[in-house]
């Protein structure tokens, strides 16, 4: 009878560790083939971890709400008939198989707050901060150590001079943070904020106007499935962009890289964060086929269980602020985009008819833009936004 270890599974291309959420069997219960034994958390979904071999379940190797680099070994499964595979010593190259905590875990910026020091190296995850340039190697050396980026210490006031950070300003701004109150950040939060800083190293814009909803709430209204504005936004900026492409290219080098397929995400609130599944080739496929399709990914968005295929790789993403009363926003694109199209809060507004010319009352909501100012211009972008207001106005088109 041999023990068979069970390891981390490599969760997606970039993803180079997880959070174990819960342990579904316990030392001496039978397991099966392809069983599922565990449930883990990634900064993306939730994803379930099985075992290849059935036989009896010995040992974990692993606790609940710690994080485990992909490889490291969860525990292990006794099968009859098969000989003692021992577990590597070591984990993949680069990666360390213990995680290591002390008394700053509570302040680490790629932790995901259950007391956990990720240190991992060589693999694809997050970018950790290099230090600005006005930090001493000795400075960047010591961020580095305790996770953190630069723009974790904008609120560090340097002593040193013109305007230099010195160790001392940095320790003593660590040990005042030590004395607040400290929330742990989610690895989703964290995830966010990796993306967000990722993505303000572009210079971004935003172009606004507003658009009449009233035919497309008639038209909802008569749809048997009733889908919501957001995916209207989604077809409508799918046909506007399957018209011209060029709006949501990136810039690489001297030369803008067209989208071969215009896919775009929608972004759904999640606990602590914003997870956005993706709708493939949204120019090629109505409205009417994809709110089934909408449906069931909203669903498993509010459950962080969205399918490798429905995640990543859209060249734009629609967001509906008005869902919380907002009129107007400046939403930021992610890294591997260069737009996002937001919906604000409709209201009843008076709008001039010529022909009874009398202010009739009509429902508007403000729409907005926000683009990545190095690939088009505000011309470009205010034609963009007109063609997807005109499109919603006209919802039968879409």
């Amino acid at each position: 009878m041999g023990q068979i270890p069970i390891s981390m599974p490599q969760l997606g291309e970039s993803i180079a560790e997880a959070t174990l959420l819960r342990l579904k069997v316990k030392p001496g219960e039978k397991v099966k083939a392809d069983q599922e034994v565990a449930e883990v958390e990634t900064s993306k979904a939730v994803m379930s971890v099985t075992t290849s071999y059935g036989g009896v379940w010995k040992e974990w190797k692993a606790k609940e709400g710690k994080s485990y680099p992909v490889g490291f070994v969860l525990g292990h499964v006794e099968v009859a008939g098969m000989n003692e595979e021992k577990s590597p010593k070591k984990g993949p190259a680069g990666v360390k198989r213990e995680v290591k905590t002390d008394k700053k875990e509570k302040l680490e910026g790629n932790g995901n707050g259950r007391g956990v020091l990720p240190t991992i190296k060589g693999l694809p995850v997050p970018a950790r901060a290099a230090g600005a340039s006005y930090m001493s190697p000795r400075m960047k050396a010591r961020i580095e150590e305790l996770g953190l980026h630069a723009a974790d210490l904008a609120g560090l006031a340097p002593s040193g001079a013109k305007g230099r950070v010195t160790i001392e300003d940095f320790e003593r701004f660590i040990a005042d943070l030590e004395k607040q109150k400290l929330t742990p950040a989610s690895s989703m939060r964290v995830a966010v904020a990796d993306a967000m800083r990722r993505s303000w190293t572009r210079p971004l814009a935003t172009v606004g106007r507003s658009a009449k909803m009233d035919a497309l709430l008639h038209h909802r209204k008569k749809h048997p499935e009733k889908p919501g504005p957001t995916l209207y936004a989604v077809r409508a900026l799918g046909i506007a962009l399957g018209e011209n492409s060029l709006p949501a290219g990136r810039l690489v080098g001297n030369r803008i890289v067209h989208p071969g397929s215009i896919d775009i995400g929608f972004a759904v609130e999640a606990e602590d964060g914003v997870l956005v599944p993706v709708l493939r080739k949204v120019n090629q496929t109505t409205l009417n086929q994809l709110t089934g399709l909408y449906a069931e990914r909203m669903v498993q968005a509010k459950e962080r269980k969205i399918p490798a295929e429905a995640l990543g790789g859209s060249v734009a993403v629609v967001t509906n602020y008005g869902t919380f009363g907002l009129d107007w926003a400046t939403p930021i694109p992610l890294p591997e985009q260069s737009l996002v199209l937001g919906l604000g809060a409709g209201k009843t507004v008076p709008s001039w008819d010529p022909v009874s010319k009398s202010f009739q009352p009509v429902t508007e909501a403000p729409l907005t833009l926000s683009f990545d100012h190095r690939v088009i211009d505000g011309g470009a972008a205010g034609r963009l936004l007109a063609r997807v207001a005109e499109l919603l106005e006209n919802p039968e088109k879409l």
